[in-house]
């Protein structure tokens, strides 16, 4: 049981995060801050925090654990702002879809103040964002991958190992540079791929009536371009070389599938597209690891 969780930035994740701990009864009270006073506003008025803080600073104040749920750029400046107050027995932990530029961000403005620090990436996510959308089982049945620095206190990563597991999650670890060329090619390229694909059709003069013609297998495939933009802007900065690298290995992939089309025989088009459905068709998710969206 924690007494008091400072939640910085109320929108879905952090909501979600503050509505789960409050159904398991894992916290007290939520002191909560937005950039934005009408969404710290709107999140008291729905019961996903009780107390509006003016300031990141003021709404760890008196907490034993923080969360930031704010853009991956604000993560070092959110740091620095409730640095001082951050002690040993206090649990702070992001829910940033980027790990690498978060553990540097952190190793600079937290610095002594480290060990306290448990970065984590749930699993999880929708293409709405906003507070009003914050759900108590957004985390039930995800996986979160934490990834703890060279410093991060063992017992602040077991606490943090312990609160997700009963919130519903499926808790593992990893480096922060393997998570990140990891999720380069499962998450981030796979979203550039969905953007791209809607930009390429909006580039083309009939654009409203290829999309008025559009089914299903359009509609699945192209979901999560509906995602928040400034986050996905974030995202792709943040990790670019791991994206960048993935994207030449799709450009590849799809060369090797443009010269099978051009072929003399179907057999090497016909032995691509077997290769992935059979993938495909095979593949659980998290299977390798536990238990995505984002």
């Amino acid at each position: 049981m924690f007494e008091q969780l400072g939640l910085i930035g109320c929108g879905l994740m952090g909501g979600s995060f503050a509505l789960a701990m409050k159904k398991a009864g894992l916290v007290q009270r939520v002191v909560g801050y937005s950039k934005s006073p009408s969404t710290t506003e709107r999140a008291r008025q729905l019961g996903v925090i009780d107390v509006e803080a003016p300031s990141a600073l003021l709404a760890a104040a008196g907490a034993d654990i923080v969360l930031l749920a704010v853009p991956v750029a604000a993560t070092e400046a959110t740091l620095k702002a409730i640095k001082h107050l951050v002690t040993p027995q206090m649990l702070v932990m992001d829910v940033g879809s980027t790990k690498a530029d978060v553990v540097k961000a952190a190793r600079s403005a937290l610095q002594g103040q480290l060990g306290s620090f448990v970065p984590a990436h749930p699993i999880t996510g929708r293409e709405v964002s906003g507070v009003e959308h914050a759900d108590a089982g957004l985390y039930h049945g995800r996986q979160v991958i934490l990834t703890p620095t060279e410093r991060t206190l063992t017992a602040q990563l077991r606490r943090a190992e312990d609160l997700w597991t009963q919130l519903g999650a499926r808790v593992s670890s990893m480096s922060p540079e393997s998570h990140d060329a990891a999720f380069a090619a499962v998450s981030h390229l796979p979203h550039m791929l969905a953007f791209a694909m809607l930009s390429s059709i909006n580039a083309q003069p009939n654009a409203n009536e290829l999309l008025a013609l559009a089914g299903p297998g359009f509609r699945d495939f192209t979901r999560i371009a509906a995602s928040d933009p400034k986050m996905w802007r974030d995202i792709l900065r943040a990790n670019r070389d791991e994206v960048l690298a993935q994207s030449r290995l799709f450009k590849q992939a799809l060369q090797g599938l443009e010269d099978a089309m051009q072929a003399d025989s179907d057999q090497p088009l016909e032995d691509l597209i077997t290769l992935a459905s059979h993938t495909r068709a095979h593949w659980r998710m998290g299977a390798q690891r536990g238990h995505k969206d984002a």
